[in-house]
């Protein structure tokens, strides 16, 4: 099993460094490079591999300090290599890699960006999802259209539910908020909202959530159509 730390990095961005039962280290959407560097230094800890889930500066913009201090190999999802600098790995859908003698398997989802991806790790049922889904919420589509997302998100569907989410923002207690505004008799989401409330307060984050309960409270996920995850986008998008 990879163990997986969360790192908060930028105002409420989550970088991830994994590191598995030989010894390999990676890093997953370093939005900066102050943590991670503390975080590896304090750990003494040397990353081989930093994966990018998609081109946004809050999830690459560590990419460089950490190449020049590591030396790291750099994967990013090939439909955005031309906007992540120094990629040497092109992260295509459907592609099966390893880690640390573990699979990871890559699978596109098109929405928030158009060449996201999402890294799952089935044995340690670890799913890294940037920002394409988000616990209870999912990205804003800056690039891509809402049938493309809710298909993205069909994907995630699709994966075994014991699968525990990993994302790339703490916006849980928004996210909660707005979904009670939409299902005020989801007893599911009530609960959650008081649970990530008290993990807050304490600074704990919200994550890792498994897929079984991201279905019973993640009201996109929830959506049956694409044409009412528009709805749902919109309204959420608006405040």
């Amino acid at each position: 099993m990879i163990k997986i730390s969360i790192l908060p990095v930028l105002s409420d961005n989550y970088a991830y460094i994994l590191k598995a039962e030989d010894g390999d280290i990676a890093i997953i959407d370093p939005g900066g490079a102050a943590p991670a560097i503390d975080f590896l230094e304090r750990n003494a800890l040397v990353p081989r591999i930093i994966f990018n889930t998609h081109h946004h500066g809050d999830h690459t913009g560590g990419n460089a300090p950490l190449i020049a201090r590591y030396g790291c190999t750099l994967a990013v999802p090939a439909k955005e290599s031309g906007r992540i600098a120094g990629g040497n790995i092109m992260l295509t859908d459907g592609m099966r890699q390893s880690f640390g003698g573990e699979a990871l398997h890559v699978f596109e989802t098109p929405g928030h960006t158009s060449g996201h991806v999402c890294l799952h790790f089935p044995d340690s049922r670890a799913l890294f999802t940037g920002d394409t889904l988000f616990s209870m919420g999912c990205g804003r589509l800056f690039e891509g259209t809402a049938e493309q997302m809710w298909a993205s998100l069909q994907k995630i569907k699709a994966l075994p539910e014991n699968t525990l989410i990993y994302c790339g923002h703490e916006y849980t207690l928004d996210n909660a908020k707005f979904g009670l505004r939409i299902e005020p008799e989801n007893a599911d989401i009530l609960a959650r909202l008081h649970e990530v409330e008290i993990l807050r307060a304490t600074g704990k984050p919200s994550l890792p959530i498994s897929l079984a309960q991201e279905k019973k409270t993640n009201i996109f996920l929830r959506a049956q159509t694409p044409e009412r995850f528009a709805e749902l986008r919109i309204l959420k998008d608006r405040g």
